[in-house]
């Protein structure tokens, strides 16, 4: 059997285990003492979604089957929650400018703010959705005693008039939720966040 973690070879030695769901439950109980849990399991090159898990549970284990684990840790969700908490912070300052450099006439430096903003916004989004494997963590997450989904069913419409300001060339609309909608928010986003900072 071929066994790979987060794209890592690692080496196996079967025990007692003879099908996926043996090696499954062993890894598991590994991966719990370091507070980590599995969130992608592809077999033989084909990805298993999660409502399919249990029809792979009884497949036994052959010479050339490949099992390959895409696993989170606790500590990964929040050294990335605390990495994210400090670029919020550079891209707020940033984006109070964006409305000068478009005025200037400097869209060159505008564009790269407004894709670091893009950036950073996927890398969150993806973090906190992984969050919801560890409660606890995902819990925490307070703005301003909202819950993080309220925050962002106020948030997403605003980047979307945003995107759609961006399309259309409105560098005025453009500058006035950079600054008066979008940095006031993610202020507030770093704040909760900076919770998890070491």
């Amino acid at each position: 059997m071929h066994l790979k973690v987060n794209g890592e070879v690692v080496d196996i030695t079967l025990e007692n285990e003879k099908t996926i769901g043996d090696v499954l439950a062993s890894f598991e109980k590994e991966a719990a003492k370091n507070e980590a849990t599995t969130t992608k399991i592809i077999l033989n090159g084909k990805e298993i979604p999660a409502n399919n898990f249990e029809s792979i549970l009884n497949t036994p284990i052959e010479e050339n089957t490949e099992l390959d684990l895409s696993v989170i840790s606790k500590l990964a969700i929040t050294d990335s929650f605390e990495s994210c908490s400090k670029e919020l912070d550079k891209l707020n300052n940033n984006l109070k400018d964006i409305s000068m450099l478009i005025q200037s006439g400097k869209d060159f430096e505008a564009v790269s703010i407004i894709k670091d903003l893009a950036e950073q916004v996927g890398i969150l989004c993806k973090t906190i959705t992984m969050s919801r494997l560890f409660p606890d963590i995902y819990n925490k997450i307070q703005i301003e005693g909202n819950s993080i989904e309220s925050f962002f069913s106020e948030f997403t419409p605003i980047l979307k008039n945003f995107e759609d300001a961006l399309q259309n060339n409105d560098s005025v609309t453009v500058g006035d939720l950079s600054e008066y909608e979008i940095s006031p928010r993610l202020e507030q986003l770093s704040l909760a966040l900076q919770q998890f900072r070491q």
